[in-house]
């Protein structure tokens, strides 16, 4: 297994430990098999209770649609295990 690969399995765990992350996750990913991703980034520029630094990891991983879509399959795959 290379270094990545395992990286991702810690974040996809990670995320899966905490129920707000893995919901924003689960959001986003089907926000954006809805194309509905670009407004959410749009959204999040104009929003006054997000610090920038959240808003720059939010519109990063909103970008990423790779990845959303494995965390989304990771989290279905091991639902029975959490």
């Amino acid at each position: 297994m290379t270094g990545g690969r395992f990286h991702d399995l810690e974040c996809f765990e990670a995320i899966s430990q905490d129920d707000d992350t893995r919901r924003i996750f689960l959001r986003m990913a089907a926000m954006s098999q809805q194309g509905r991703l670009p407004s959410f980034v749009a959204q999040l520029q104009h929003d006054d209770d997000l610090d920038d630094e959240t808003i720059g990891h939010l519109t990063e991983l909103a970008s990423d649609e790779p990845f959303l879509l494995a965390v989304e399959d990771y989290l279905q795959r091991t639902s029975i295990f959490h």
